[in-house]
Parts: C-alpha cells; sequence; structure tokens
C-alpha cells in the first residue's frame, strides 16, 4: 500500500491541561470531605441505635399506635427513646426507627409537654415515613458528595429539603380538623427552641431553622384541604424539579450518556471476540471488523469498540457526500481554489479536487463546504445518515476534531457498510465518486479503500484513527481501528496496526 498522507493540525483545550489537573484535585478534595461527612452520618445513625431502648411509657406506646392508625400505616415502626436528641425523628434506611428524646418523655411525664403536642410530633416523623423521605434524603446526600460545587444543585437540594417539611405539615393537617390546625401550629412555635436543629443529615425530624419554621407556619395559618386540581399541579410541579435536578446531574443524564457511549445490539449477531494486545502494545484502543459474506463481527476491546470519540478527518469521507449531495461539488467539478494563505502542510497550499482533498487530508477544502452549506444543512445531514452523537457544537471549522461530534468504532463500520450499499439512497454517481477518492491500493487479491484521522490536542496526537473496506471477488470486509495515548496516537500508527490484523486474519497482506 502506498504511504497515507496522515495530517492532522492541533486544537486546544479550552481549559489548559494543568488548570484541569488542578480543577479535578479539588473536585476530588471535596468529594473525599462530603463522602467524610456523609460516612459520619452514617456512624451517628449507628450510635443513635445503639445507645437508644425501645420505648416503655406505656401511655405513649397507646398513644403512637393511634398515631399509626390514623395515617393507615402498613408496617409498625419500631419507637425508640433515647437521651441524644433534642426532637424527635426518623432514621434508618433498610430498618426505620423512630427515636423519641427521653426529655420529652421527661415533660410529658412531669405534664409540661401534652398528649396532643406528642401526638402531632410522631404524625410528622410518620409522615416522612410514608413519604420514603430517608431514601430522598440519602439520594441528595450522595448528590452532594459528587456535585459538592454546582450551586444550582446546592439551591434545588435545599429546596427539596424545605419542600418536604411543608408537605408532611400539610399531610398531618389534612389528618386533623379545622379547629386543630392553630394547635399544630402552636406546637412548632412553642418547642421551636428545641428542635431548630437538625441532629444530622440522615435523618428525617420536625425540626429546621428559625426562617424555615416560619414558612412553615404561614403555611399552616393559610392551609386549606386541596382540590383536585391543586393536587394535580403539586405533581406536575415536583416532576418538573425533578426532571431539572436530573438533567444537571451528568452522571443521569441520558444526554450525557447518549454523547459517550453507543449501544450496540448484539441480539442475534455473530461476534468473536479478539485479542490483540500484542498488536495494540502500549496503545489503549479497538479494532472492528464485520464479515459481509459470513455475516459475522471480530471485536477487539468491546467497551473501548462502543465508546464515541471524535472522529477526527475520517468525517471528511461524508463530508464530502455532504458538499456532493448539496451540489456545492459534482463529481465532474469539485475543484476549490486555494486562496494564497499559508498553511502546515505544502500540499494543502495548492488547488484542491475532491481525490486530492481526500489524499492529503486537507481541512480548507472541508471548511469550505460546511461554510457553504450552512449549520442547518450539515446538522441535518448528520442526522439523515445517523452519524454519532450528531453534535457540531458552536464552530464549523473543527467540529470533527474539537470533541464536538462523536463516534463509536462499531458506528464506523456500520456507517461504511451504509456508506457502501447506499442505503442512505443518495445519488448513486456521488457516492461512486467518494468510494474513487478513498481507494488507496489495488492488488490481485482486491481492494483497499480507507481514510485515516489524527485528533493532535495541544501539539499532542492523542487520537488515531483508520476506517475503511477491502472488496476481494467475493466478498467486502469493513473495519475501523483507533488508539489512543497521552502523545503518539497517529492514523499512521493505526494503519501499521490495521495492516498487522488484517494480515494476520489472512484477509490483507
Amino acid at each position: 500500500m502506498d504511504k497515507i498522507n496522515d495530517f492532522a493540525v492541533s486544537v486546544s483545550t479550552q481549559i489548559p491541561t494543568f488548570i484541569h489537573t488542578l480543577l479535578v484535585f479539588f473536585w476530588s478534595i471535596g468529594i473525599f470531605i462530603m463522602f467524610f461527612l456523609l460516612y459520619r452520618s452514617v456512624k451517628q445513625v449507628k450510635a443513635l441505635h445503639s445507645s437508644a431502648l425501645p420505648l416503655q411509657n406505656e401511655e405513649l406506646n397507646v398513644l403512637y399506635i393511634e398515631c399509626l392508625n390514623e395515617v393507615n400505616s402498613k408496617h409498625t415502626i419500631p419507637i425508640y427513646s433515647t437521651a441524644f436528641l433534642k426532637s424527635p425523628v426518623l432514621a434508618g434506611f433498610l430498618h426505620p426507627r423512630i427515636y423519641l428524646p427521653i426529655h420529652l418523655i421527661s415533660d410529658f411525664n412531669a405534664g409540661t409537654i401534652s398528649a396532643t403536642d406528642i401526638r402531632y410530633m410522631l404524625l410528622h416523623e410518620l409522615q416522612h415515613y410514608k413519604h420514603k423521605d430517608i431514601l430522598i434524603g440519602y439520594l441528595i446526600n450522595t448528590v452532594n458528595v459528587f456535585y459538592w460545587f454546582n450551586p444550582l444543585i446546592w439551591y434545588f437540594l435545599k429546596r427539596i429539603r424545605q419542600e418536604r417539611e411543608l408537605a408532611c405539615d400539610s399531610a398531618v393537617l389534612q389528618l386533623l380538623k379545622e379547629t386543630e390546625y392553630k394547635s399544630y401550629g402552636n406546637t412548632l412555635i412553642n418547642f421551636a427552641e428545641t428542635i431548630a436543629l437538625s441532629p444530622f443529615p440522615l435523618t428525617m425530624g420536625i425540626s429546621g431553622n428559625i426562617k424555615q419554621l416560619k414558612g412553615r407556619i404561614l403555611n399552616i395559618a393559610s392551609f386549606h384541604q386541596p382540590t383536585f386540581k391543586q393536587k394535580i399541579r403539586g405533581y406536575l410541579i415536583c416532576i418538573f424539579v425533578s426532571t431539572i435536578i436530573i438533567g444537571c446531574i451528568p452522571i443521569l443524564s441520558v444526554y450525557a450518556s447518549d454523547q459517550t457511549g453507543y449501544h450496540f445490539d448484539t441480539t442475534e449477531k455473530n461476534i468473536t471476540q479478539l485479542n490483540l494486545s500484542s498488536n495494540f502494545g502500549d496503545y489503549t484502543g479497538s479494532f472492528v471488523l464485520y464479515d459481509q459474506s459470513a455475516d459475522k463481527w471480530n471485536i477487539y476491546n468491546m467497551e473501548h469498540a462502543s465508546t464515541r470519540v471524535s472522529p477526527n478527518s475520517t468525517y471528511k469521507i461524508y463530508d464530502a457526500l455532504l458538499g456532493l449531495e448539496s451540489g456545492i461539488i459534482t463529481p465532474e467539478h469539485s475543484t476549490f481554489t486555494w486562496n494564497g494563505e499559508p498553511y502546515p502542510f505544502h500540499s494543502w497550499e495548492a488547488d484542491q479536487d475532491l481525490t486530492s482533498a481526500i489524499h492529503n487530508s486537507v481541512n480548507w477544502y472541508f471548511q469550505a463546504i460546511d461554510s457553504q452549506a450552512g449549520f442547518e444543512a450539515v446538522r441535518t445531514f448528520l442526522q439523515t445518515i445517523n452519524y454519532g452523537n450528531q453534535n457540531t457544537g458552536t464552530n464549523l471549522n473543527l467540529y470533527w476534531t474539537d470533541f464536538s461530534l462523536k463516534i463509536s468504532p462499531i458506528e464506523q463500520v456500520e456507517l461504511l457498510q451504509d456508506f457502501y450499499q447506499n442505503n442512505f439512497h443518495f445519488d448513486s454517481k456521488n457516492i461512486q465518486a467518494v468510494k474513487k477518492a478513498l481507494l488507496l491500493s489495488t492488488t490481485s487479491s482486491g481492494s483497499l479503500y480507507g481514510k485515516t484521522g489524527t485528533g493532535r490536542v495541544n501539539g499532542k496526537d492523542v487520537n488515531g484513527w483508520f476506517i475503511g473496506y477491502i472488496e476481494t471477488a467475493n466478498n467486502t470486509y469493513y473495519f475501523a481501528t483507533n488508539i489512543q495515548s497521552s502523545s503518539s496516537a497517529t492514523g499512521s500508527q493505526a494503519t501499521e496496526i490495521t495492516e498487522s490484523v488484517l494480515s494476520n486474519l489472512g484477509i490483507w497482506k
């Protein structure tokens, strides 16, 4: 095979490497601190349980059973007494329990706290149980561990905590008579000093800061039984807020998943897992081969082969098709005139037609096509051919190499099949024109077509591609090789690896 011109220009990451490393370091420190606080809270819950005793006061036990019946609880949640709390709390994820402070029990026995006050507190804790607030609390604190730096997350999580208390207050009020609303509010006011601070994050209690208690009192004062429309509105608001939070969390975001990974449906596919570690050496990478005649896939490193990365110059295969299908160029008239601007490669400093632009990977040629086509046409084209994540970013100049557009090696092979068989239903002359430009070598065994790509970031070659297909007398093989490293992953290296693998498989020598 003749020497392939694997030209690439460097792109700069928006954040210098040392700053990126520093940010990751501080993010990791924050995660460690938040995880430590979460771990300490878990230990506190365990210590609370170890120090607590089952509630012995018979009168309060009877009152608690009545409260369970009031809320129609299907489970009897154990109730304990403890000397280490100032206000009642619900704690425990797998085995939830209600903990009642001993000083409240003593005040009840002394007659300074009424059974009504205790009843209101217990009803509030039972509403936390019915609303699954322990689970929500764990989820909130887990989100805080990883996204401690995001003020928007903090704001919404704070609002969720506040809304939980308001929701429990409202749920209790729905159980009470209207004449009891004021009495419930007085309980919050009378014990504000006692219940002002929550003991630790993983418990659900009637407590809250003074500002929150003020808001709850106002909620109680204006409470009325909700209508059906108000209930529906409340559900919709809850769904809306949850959607916003999920959208702010990349680890839970469907969009993020679509951007980084490709779901390869292996159902009823004939797949052979290859071990090509000796061919790849120190490179991280994957190799994908599809044998059309045998309808068989050969894949090395399935996880990497399903991961989307920048296509670099391999995308120019399809950018050429965009130019042809848009009428910007034609198979007969595809020449663009060089404007005299200096470029890093001598072969770029000349007029180019489709074949020379493909062979020399001339960026300005394809940038001219995209510029004439426009953003909307490029986006529509990516959707039409279902190219990877279909993301052009905001810069049409180098979207195929600046981490906006991404595609996995498996998708590259699937797309090559669609291209070869013209499943796009494009003009057959346009397909043939691009095929002609991709021809690299012809022997008695068949013809090799392909395109390299190199991702150069901050002057270092970090991503290398070689994709294409081999036509023989009675078969067609489609392949894609991707390699990555910190400084030496090029399309030329990917080509050498591909040639060695194809030779070992007896497909191309």
